[in-house]
Protein backbone atom coordinates (compact mmCIF):
# COMPACT_ATOMS: atom_id res chain seq x y z
CA UNK A 1 0.00 0.00 0.00
CA UNK A 2 1.39 3.29 -0.80
CA UNK A 3 2.26 5.57 2.12
CA UNK A 4 -0.59 8.03 2.06
CA UNK A 5 -3.40 7.72 -0.04
CA UNK A 6 -4.58 10.81 -1.94
CA UNK A 7 -8.24 11.82 -0.07
CA UNK A 8 -11.19 13.76 -1.45
CA UNK A 9 -9.90 15.76 1.56
CA UNK A 10 -6.99 16.91 0.23
CA UNK A 11 -7.94 19.48 -2.03
CA UNK A 12 -9.87 21.21 0.14
CA UNK A 13 -6.87 21.61 2.78
CA UNK A 14 -4.31 22.72 0.15
CA UNK A 15 -7.18 25.71 -0.36
CA UNK A 16 -7.24 26.19 3.04
CA UNK A 17 -3.56 26.49 3.05
CA UNK A 18 -3.37 28.73 0.03
CA UNK A 19 -5.71 31.18 1.39
CA UNK A 20 -4.53 34.53 2.55
CA UNK A 21 -7.44 35.08 5.15
CA UNK A 22 -7.27 31.32 6.50
CA UNK A 23 -9.24 31.10 9.66
CA UNK A 24 -8.05 27.95 12.41
CA UNK A 25 -9.19 25.19 10.78
CA UNK A 26 -11.19 22.04 12.46
CA UNK A 27 -10.99 18.71 11.43
CA UNK A 28 -13.85 16.99 12.14
CA UNK A 29 -15.11 13.63 11.76
CA UNK A 30 -15.05 9.75 13.81
CA UNK A 31 -12.26 7.91 14.78
CA UNK A 32 -9.76 6.30 12.75
CA UNK A 33 -10.99 7.83 9.46
CA UNK A 34 -7.91 9.86 8.23
CA UNK A 35 -7.77 12.97 10.12
CA UNK A 36 -3.87 13.19 11.76
CA UNK A 37 -2.91 11.27 8.22
CA UNK A 38 -4.47 14.10 6.05
CA UNK A 39 -3.08 16.83 8.49
CA UNK A 40 0.68 15.60 8.16
CA UNK A 41 0.59 15.22 4.44
CA UNK A 42 -1.02 18.36 3.98
CA UNK A 43 2.25 19.29 6.73
CA UNK A 44 4.64 18.39 4.15
CA UNK A 45 3.42 21.96 1.91
CA UNK A 46 5.43 23.54 4.78
CA UNK A 47 8.59 24.15 5.90
CA UNK A 48 7.73 23.04 9.54
CA UNK A 49 5.45 20.40 10.86
CA UNK A 50 4.54 21.06 14.33
CA UNK A 51 2.52 18.50 16.41
CA UNK A 52 1.01 18.27 19.75
CA UNK A 53 -1.54 15.67 20.71
CA UNK A 54 -3.13 16.04 23.93
CA UNK A 55 -3.66 12.20 24.51
CA UNK A 56 -0.16 11.22 24.55
CA UNK A 57 1.22 14.82 25.75
CA UNK A 58 -0.89 15.31 28.35
CA UNK A 59 1.70 18.12 29.73
CA UNK A 60 1.21 20.39 26.50
CA UNK A 61 -2.42 21.46 27.94
CA UNK A 62 -0.88 23.57 30.61
CA UNK A 63 0.42 26.04 28.27
CA UNK A 64 -3.20 26.83 27.26
CA UNK A 65 -4.21 27.57 31.20
CA UNK A 66 -5.01 31.14 32.53
CA UNK A 67 -4.96 34.19 30.20
CA UNK A 68 -4.36 33.38 26.84
CA UNK A 69 -1.75 34.59 24.54
CA UNK A 70 -1.14 32.58 21.44
CA UNK A 71 1.84 33.96 20.56
CA UNK A 72 3.36 33.04 23.79
CA UNK A 73 1.84 29.68 23.62
CA UNK A 74 3.11 28.87 20.46
CA UNK A 75 6.69 29.70 21.69
CA UNK A 76 6.60 27.40 24.53
CA UNK A 77 4.73 24.62 21.67
CA UNK A 78 8.12 25.18 19.81
CA UNK A 79 10.14 24.43 22.78
CA UNK A 80 8.49 21.80 23.88
CA UNK A 81 8.46 19.89 20.93
CA UNK A 82 11.63 20.92 19.71
CA UNK A 83 10.17 22.16 16.37
CA UNK A 84 9.90 26.16 15.23
CA UNK A 85 6.62 27.67 15.00
CA UNK A 86 6.97 30.62 12.64
CA UNK A 87 4.30 32.19 10.49
CA UNK A 88 4.06 31.05 6.95
CA UNK A 89 6.21 28.37 7.11
CA UNK A 90 5.01 25.95 10.10
CA UNK A 91 1.90 24.28 10.47
CA UNK A 92 0.91 23.84 13.96
CA UNK A 93 -1.37 20.95 14.63
CA UNK A 94 -3.62 20.23 17.25
CA UNK A 95 -4.28 16.75 17.68
CA UNK A 96 -7.08 14.90 19.89
CA UNK A 97 -8.34 18.85 20.68
CA UNK A 98 -11.12 17.62 22.63
CA UNK A 99 -8.53 16.61 25.41
CA UNK A 100 -8.21 20.04 25.85
CA UNK A 101 -10.69 22.15 25.99
CA UNK A 102 -9.18 25.43 26.70
CA UNK A 103 -7.36 24.80 23.68
CA UNK A 104 -10.75 24.52 21.73
CA UNK A 105 -11.37 27.91 23.40
CA UNK A 106 -8.20 29.31 22.81
CA UNK A 107 -8.56 28.75 18.59
CA UNK A 108 -10.64 31.68 18.15
CA UNK A 109 -7.54 33.95 19.76
CA UNK A 110 -5.25 32.66 17.02
CA UNK A 111 -7.65 34.19 14.35
CA UNK A 112 -7.83 37.34 16.34
CA UNK A 113 -4.18 37.86 17.14
CA UNK A 114 -2.20 35.30 15.39
CA UNK A 115 -4.18 35.13 12.10
CA UNK A 116 -0.75 34.83 10.06
CA UNK A 117 0.04 31.36 11.85
CA UNK A 118 -1.51 28.36 9.98
CA UNK A 119 -3.45 26.32 13.10
CA UNK A 120 -4.85 23.20 12.32
CA UNK A 121 -6.98 20.46 14.88
CA UNK A 122 -8.90 17.29 15.01
CA UNK A 123 -10.58 15.42 17.24
CA UNK A 124 -12.11 12.47 18.29
CA UNK A 125 -16.02 12.56 19.36
CA UNK A 126 -15.18 16.04 19.47
CA UNK A 127 -19.11 17.09 19.29
CA UNK A 128 -19.84 15.72 22.36
CA UNK A 129 -16.84 18.16 23.70
CA UNK A 130 -17.99 20.77 22.12
CA UNK A 131 -21.32 20.89 23.30
CA UNK A 132 -19.79 21.51 26.31
CA UNK A 133 -18.68 24.84 25.64
CA UNK A 134 -20.72 28.27 25.41
CA UNK A 135 -18.66 28.86 22.28
CA UNK A 136 -15.70 28.10 20.80
CA UNK A 137 -15.12 30.69 17.88
CA UNK A 138 -18.28 30.58 15.73
CA UNK A 139 -17.37 33.10 12.51
CA UNK A 140 -13.85 32.74 13.59
CA UNK A 141 -12.88 29.24 13.08
CA UNK A 142 -13.22 26.89 9.79
CA UNK A 143 -14.92 23.59 9.68
CA UNK A 144 -14.12 20.71 7.29
CA UNK A 145 -15.96 17.32 7.98
CA UNK A 146 -13.96 13.96 6.96
CA UNK A 147 -14.87 10.14 6.65
CA UNK A 148 -13.76 6.79 5.87
CA UNK A 149 -12.58 6.39 2.46
CA UNK A 150 -14.81 6.66 -0.60
CA UNK A 151 -15.01 3.24 -3.62
CA UNK A 152 -12.83 5.91 -5.40
CA UNK A 153 -10.05 5.97 -3.10
CA UNK A 154 -10.64 2.22 -2.24
CA UNK A 155 -9.58 1.78 -6.05
CA UNK A 156 -6.42 4.26 -5.63
CA UNK A 157 -5.52 2.43 -2.96
CA UNK A 158 -5.59 -1.14 -4.30
CA UNK A 159 -3.79 0.31 -7.48
CA UNK A 160 -6.85 0.04 -9.68
CA UNK A 161 -5.98 3.12 -11.31
CA UNK A 162 -6.42 1.73 -15.08
CA UNK A 163 -10.30 0.51 -14.56
CA UNK A 164 -10.89 3.70 -12.45
CA UNK A 165 -9.96 5.34 -15.25
CA UNK A 166 -12.32 3.38 -17.97
CA UNK A 167 -14.74 4.44 -15.96
CA UNK A 168 -14.36 7.51 -15.68
CA UNK A 169 -14.71 8.12 -19.64
CA UNK A 170 -17.90 6.44 -19.58
CA UNK A 171 -21.35 7.82 -19.66
CA UNK A 172 -25.15 6.62 -20.11
CA UNK A 173 -24.67 6.48 -23.84
CA UNK A 174 -20.96 5.08 -23.41
CA UNK A 175 -21.22 2.31 -21.23
CA UNK A 176 -18.00 0.31 -20.18
CA UNK A 177 -16.64 -2.77 -22.10
CA UNK A 178 -18.02 -5.94 -20.39
CA UNK A 179 -14.41 -6.99 -18.50
CA UNK A 180 -13.94 -3.13 -17.18
CA UNK A 181 -17.91 -3.25 -15.85
CA UNK A 182 -17.27 -6.96 -14.42
CA UNK A 183 -13.45 -5.89 -12.74
CA UNK A 184 -15.50 -2.97 -11.10
CA UNK A 185 -18.21 -4.95 -10.07
CA UNK A 186 -15.64 -7.53 -8.33
CA UNK A 187 -14.02 -4.70 -6.72
CA UNK A 188 -17.15 -2.80 -5.45
CA UNK A 189 -17.80 -6.41 -3.95
CA UNK A 190 -14.83 -6.17 -1.76
CA UNK A 191 -15.27 -2.85 -1.11
CA UNK A 192 -18.66 -3.43 0.73
CA UNK A 193 -16.57 -6.31 3.40
CA UNK A 194 -13.87 -4.16 3.72
CA UNK A 195 -15.19 -0.97 3.79
CA UNK A 196 -13.05 2.72 3.87
CA UNK A 197 -11.62 3.38 7.27
CA UNK A 198 -7.97 3.50 6.26
CA UNK A 199 -6.40 0.59 8.60
CA UNK A 200 -9.09 -2.12 7.04
CA UNK A 201 -8.18 -1.23 3.34
CA UNK A 202 -4.82 -1.17 4.73
CA UNK A 203 -4.60 -4.43 6.03
CA UNK A 204 -6.79 -5.66 2.95
CA UNK A 205 -3.58 -4.81 0.69
CA UNK A 206 -1.10 -6.15 2.65
CA UNK A 207 -2.85 -9.34 2.73
CA UNK A 208 -5.71 -9.61 1.03
CA UNK A 209 -7.33 -11.70 4.17
CA UNK A 210 -10.73 -10.41 4.53
CA UNK A 211 -10.58 -12.21 8.08
CA UNK A 212 -7.35 -9.61 9.35
CA UNK A 213 -9.45 -6.93 8.36
CA UNK A 214 -12.85 -7.78 10.10
CA UNK A 215 -10.35 -8.11 13.30
CA UNK A 216 -9.64 -4.32 12.61
CA UNK A 217 -13.10 -3.59 12.39
CA UNK A 218 -13.56 -5.37 15.81
CA UNK A 219 -10.96 -3.43 17.18
CA UNK A 220 -12.54 0.14 15.87
CA UNK A 221 -16.07 -0.70 17.39
CA UNK A 222 -14.54 -1.78 20.41
CA UNK A 223 -12.79 1.66 20.33
CA UNK A 224 -15.99 3.79 19.55
CA UNK A 225 -17.51 1.70 22.36
CA UNK A 226 -14.72 2.68 24.79
CA UNK A 227 -15.04 6.19 23.98
CA UNK A 228 -18.30 6.57 25.01
CA UNK A 229 -17.69 5.63 28.99
CA UNK A 230 -15.33 9.04 28.30
CA UNK A 231 -18.68 11.14 27.96
CA UNK A 232 -20.82 10.22 30.53
CA UNK A 233 -21.75 13.76 31.31
CA UNK A 234 -23.56 14.32 28.02
CA UNK A 235 -24.44 10.95 27.44
CA UNK A 236 -25.19 7.39 29.05
CA UNK A 237 -22.98 4.78 27.43
CA UNK A 238 -24.66 1.79 27.29
CA UNK A 239 -27.52 3.61 26.00
CA UNK A 240 -25.23 5.02 23.18
CA UNK A 241 -24.20 1.07 22.52
CA UNK A 242 -27.65 -0.08 22.58
CA UNK A 243 -28.42 2.30 20.14
CA UNK A 244 -25.72 1.81 17.45
CA UNK A 245 -26.18 -1.76 17.63
CA UNK A 246 -29.83 -1.53 17.10
CA UNK A 247 -29.40 0.97 13.64
CA UNK A 248 -27.37 -1.41 12.29
CA UNK A 249 -30.09 -3.85 12.61
CA UNK A 250 -32.69 -1.59 10.68
CA UNK A 251 -30.48 -0.62 7.84
CA UNK A 252 -32.71 0.42 4.72
CA UNK A 253 -35.94 1.00 6.77
CA UNK A 254 -37.28 3.88 9.05
CA UNK A 255 -36.21 3.76 12.09
CA UNK A 256 -38.33 1.29 15.15
CA UNK A 257 -38.08 3.13 18.44
CA UNK A 258 -39.22 -0.61 19.95
CA UNK A 259 -37.18 -2.32 17.94
CA UNK A 260 -33.79 -0.79 19.69
CA UNK A 261 -35.07 -0.93 23.43
CA UNK A 262 -38.99 -1.29 24.14
CA UNK A 263 -38.51 -0.23 28.05
CA UNK A 264 -36.15 3.14 27.01
CA UNK A 265 -38.32 6.64 26.45
CA UNK A 266 -38.09 7.58 23.18
CA UNK A 267 -37.10 10.97 23.78
CA UNK A 268 -33.84 9.29 25.32
CA UNK A 269 -33.39 7.15 21.43
CA UNK A 270 -33.53 10.01 20.20
CA UNK A 271 -31.00 11.86 21.95
CA UNK A 272 -28.91 9.06 21.05
CA UNK A 273 -29.28 8.84 17.46
CA UNK A 274 -28.67 12.83 17.84
CA UNK A 275 -25.08 12.55 19.82
CA UNK A 276 -24.03 9.46 17.36
CA UNK A 277 -25.18 11.85 14.53
CA UNK A 278 -23.30 14.72 15.68
CA UNK A 279 -20.24 12.40 16.62
CA UNK A 280 -20.21 11.07 13.06
CA UNK A 281 -21.18 7.57 13.44
CA UNK A 282 -24.63 7.88 11.89
CA UNK A 283 -25.79 9.88 8.87
CA UNK A 284 -30.19 10.19 8.91
CA UNK A 285 -31.67 10.19 5.52
CA UNK A 286 -34.63 12.16 6.55
CA UNK A 287 -38.34 11.88 4.87
CA UNK A 288 -39.69 14.66 3.62
CA UNK A 289 -42.99 15.71 1.32
CA UNK A 290 -40.44 16.76 -1.56
CA UNK A 291 -42.65 19.40 -3.07
CA UNK A 292 -39.56 22.02 -3.98
CA UNK A 293 -36.89 22.62 -2.83
CA UNK A 294 -35.12 23.43 -0.77
CA UNK A 295 -36.06 19.39 0.65
CA UNK A 296 -35.34 20.15 4.52
CA UNK A 297 -38.40 23.01 4.46
CA UNK A 298 -41.10 20.10 4.29
CA UNK A 299 -38.72 17.43 5.87
CA UNK A 300 -40.26 15.19 8.84
CA UNK A 301 -37.52 14.50 11.35
CA UNK A 302 -39.15 12.68 13.49
CA UNK A 303 -39.20 10.24 10.44
CA UNK A 304 -35.72 8.85 9.15
CA UNK A 305 -33.45 5.89 8.00
CA UNK A 306 -29.78 5.56 9.45
CA UNK A 307 -26.57 4.88 7.54
CA UNK A 308 -23.86 3.39 9.71
CA UNK A 309 -20.20 4.87 9.55
CA UNK A 310 -19.15 2.34 7.50
CA UNK A 311 -20.18 -1.32 5.43
CA UNK A 312 -17.10 -3.36 7.16
CA UNK A 313 -18.07 -1.86 10.64
CA UNK A 314 -21.67 -2.82 10.38
CA UNK A 315 -20.49 -6.31 9.26
CA UNK A 316 -18.17 -6.33 12.54
CA UNK A 317 -21.64 -5.05 14.26
CA UNK A 318 -23.99 -7.53 12.84
CA UNK A 319 -21.87 -10.74 13.62
CA UNK A 320 -23.39 -10.47 17.20
CA UNK A 321 -26.27 -11.96 15.69
CA UNK A 322 -24.21 -14.60 13.29
CA UNK A 323 -27.22 -15.57 10.91
CA UNK A 324 -27.73 -11.97 9.78
CA UNK A 325 -23.77 -11.72 9.29
CA UNK A 326 -23.46 -15.50 7.77
CA UNK A 327 -26.14 -14.27 4.99
CA UNK A 328 -25.14 -10.87 4.33
CA UNK A 329 -21.84 -12.23 3.93
CA UNK A 330 -22.71 -15.03 1.49
CA UNK A 331 -24.76 -12.90 -0.43
CA UNK A 332 -22.26 -9.89 -1.19
CA UNK A 333 -19.76 -12.70 -1.82
CA UNK A 334 -21.68 -14.96 -3.95
CA UNK A 335 -25.40 -13.33 -4.82
CA UNK A 336 -26.21 -11.95 -7.89
CA UNK A 337 -25.77 -8.63 -8.93
CA UNK A 338 -29.73 -8.21 -8.98
CA UNK A 339 -30.14 -10.05 -5.62
CA UNK A 340 -27.57 -8.48 -4.10
CA UNK A 341 -28.99 -5.08 -4.58
CA UNK A 342 -32.56 -5.84 -4.49
CA UNK A 343 -32.25 -7.91 -1.46
CA UNK A 344 -28.96 -6.49 0.72
CA UNK A 345 -29.59 -3.12 2.52
CA UNK A 346 -25.96 -2.70 3.03
CA UNK A 347 -26.24 -1.64 -0.93
CA UNK A 348 -28.57 0.96 -0.51
CA UNK A 349 -26.85 2.22 2.37
CA UNK A 350 -23.30 2.62 0.84
CA UNK A 351 -24.94 4.39 -2.15
CA UNK A 352 -26.16 7.00 0.37
CA UNK A 353 -22.46 7.43 2.13
CA UNK A 354 -20.68 7.58 -1.24
CA UNK A 355 -23.41 10.63 -2.17
CA UNK A 356 -22.58 12.53 1.41
CA UNK A 357 -18.89 11.76 1.03
CA UNK A 358 -18.52 13.86 -2.70
CA UNK A 359 -19.90 16.72 -1.16
CA UNK A 360 -18.99 19.58 -0.19
CA UNK A 361 -16.71 19.08 3.42
CA UNK A 362 -17.68 22.43 4.57
CA UNK A 363 -21.03 21.26 6.34
CA UNK A 364 -22.45 18.21 7.95
CA UNK A 365 -24.75 16.84 4.59
CA UNK A 366 -28.09 15.95 4.87
CA UNK A 367 -29.57 13.36 2.69
CA UNK A 368 -33.38 13.28 1.92
CA UNK A 369 -35.99 10.17 0.92
CA UNK A 370 -39.70 10.55 -0.01
CA UNK A 371 -42.79 8.02 0.74
CA UNK A 372 -45.85 7.41 0.67
CA UNK A 373 -47.98 5.71 3.40
CA UNK A 374 -51.70 4.61 3.63
CA UNK A 375 -53.55 2.25 1.20
CA UNK A 376 -50.75 2.16 -1.68
CA UNK A 377 -47.36 2.81 -0.22
CA UNK A 378 -44.47 3.90 -1.93
CA UNK A 379 -40.95 4.98 -1.50
CA UNK A 380 -37.81 6.54 -2.95
CA UNK A 381 -34.49 5.88 -1.73
CA UNK A 382 -32.98 9.10 -1.89
CA UNK A 383 -33.54 12.91 -3.53
CA UNK A 384 -30.83 15.60 -4.58
CA UNK A 385 -30.95 18.67 -5.89
CA UNK A 386 -29.42 19.03 -9.46
CA UNK A 387 -29.74 22.44 -11.67
CA UNK A 388 -32.58 23.69 -9.05
CA UNK A 389 -34.64 20.65 -9.48
CA UNK A 390 -35.54 17.73 -7.18
CA UNK A 391 -33.71 14.60 -8.45
CA UNK A 392 -35.07 10.97 -7.22
CA UNK A 393 -32.38 8.70 -6.78
CA UNK A 394 -33.90 5.00 -6.92
CA UNK A 395 -31.11 2.06 -5.53
CA UNK A 396 -32.51 -1.03 -7.58
CA UNK A 397 -31.72 -3.73 -9.73
CA UNK A 398 -35.33 -4.18 -11.52
CA UNK A 399 -37.16 -3.83 -14.93
CA UNK A 400 -38.85 -0.31 -16.12
CA UNK A 401 -42.08 -1.88 -15.25
CA UNK A 402 -41.07 -2.91 -11.69
CA UNK A 403 -40.22 1.12 -10.46
CA UNK A 404 -44.02 1.83 -9.28
CA UNK A 405 -42.54 3.89 -6.49
CA UNK A 406 -40.02 5.77 -8.50
CA UNK A 407 -43.22 6.28 -11.48
CA UNK A 408 -45.60 7.61 -8.45
CA UNK A 409 -42.92 9.99 -7.67
CA UNK A 410 -42.16 11.50 -10.76
CA UNK A 411 -45.76 11.71 -11.51
CA UNK A 412 -47.14 13.54 -8.41
CA UNK A 413 -43.99 16.16 -8.36
CA UNK A 414 -44.22 16.31 -12.34
CA UNK A 415 -40.54 14.92 -12.66
CA UNK A 416 -39.35 13.61 -16.04
CA UNK A 417 -35.19 13.07 -15.17
CA UNK A 418 -34.17 10.73 -12.62
CA UNK A 419 -31.48 8.38 -11.48
CA UNK A 420 -31.40 4.35 -10.99
CA UNK A 421 -28.45 2.93 -9.43
CA UNK A 422 -27.13 -0.97 -9.73
CA UNK A 423 -24.74 -3.33 -10.72
CA UNK A 424 -25.96 -2.74 -14.23
CA UNK A 425 -23.23 -0.70 -16.43
CA UNK A 426 -24.23 2.85 -17.34
CA UNK A 427 -27.47 3.08 -19.60
CA UNK A 428 -30.69 4.68 -20.23
CA UNK A 429 -34.05 4.41 -20.85
CA UNK A 430 -37.05 6.29 -21.33
CA UNK A 431 -40.45 5.00 -19.90
CA UNK A 432 -43.77 6.11 -20.99
CA UNK A 433 -46.06 6.80 -17.92
CA UNK A 434 -49.30 5.08 -19.15
CA UNK A 435 -51.19 6.76 -15.80
CA UNK A 436 -50.05 10.25 -17.05
CA UNK A 437 -50.97 10.26 -20.28
CA UNK A 438 -48.08 8.57 -21.96
CA UNK A 439 -45.69 11.10 -20.25
CA UNK A 440 -41.84 10.52 -21.20
CA UNK A 441 -39.83 9.38 -18.22
CA UNK A 442 -35.80 9.39 -18.36
CA UNK A 443 -33.88 7.40 -16.88
CA UNK A 444 -30.12 7.47 -15.98
CA UNK A 445 -28.55 3.73 -14.98
CA UNK A 446 -25.84 5.29 -12.99
CA UNK A 447 -23.71 1.61 -11.90
CA UNK A 448 -23.15 1.75 -8.18
CA UNK A 449 -19.37 1.62 -8.67
CA UNK A 450 -19.91 4.80 -9.92
CA UNK A 451 -22.23 6.34 -7.59
CA UNK A 452 -19.79 9.68 -6.88
CA UNK A 453 -19.95 10.83 -10.49
CA UNK A 454 -23.63 11.60 -9.83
Amino acid sequence: MKEYITRIIDKYLLEWKNDSTHKPLLLRGARQVGKSSAARHLGKQFKYFAEINFERQKEAKTFFMGDIDVKLIANKLARYIDVPIEPGKTLLFLDEIQECPEAIMALRFFKEDYPELHVMAAGSLLEFALENLPTFGVGRIHSLFMYPMTFDEFLDATSNHGIATMRDMADSQHPLDLPFHNKLVEMFRIYLMVGGMPEAVAAWVNTMDFLRCQKVHNDIILTYEDDFNKYKKNANPDLLRVVMRGVCHQIGKPISFTEIARDVRSTNIREALRQLTQAGILTPVVSTAANGIPLDAEAKFHRAKYLFLDSGLLLSVLQLDNTESRQLMELIMVGTPHDLVNKGAITEMVAGLEMVRHKNPIQRQKLFYWEKTGNSTAEVDYLQIKDMTVLPIEVKASTQGGMKSLWAFMREKHLHEAVRCSLENFGEFNYSDPLDNGEMRHVRIVPLYAVGKI
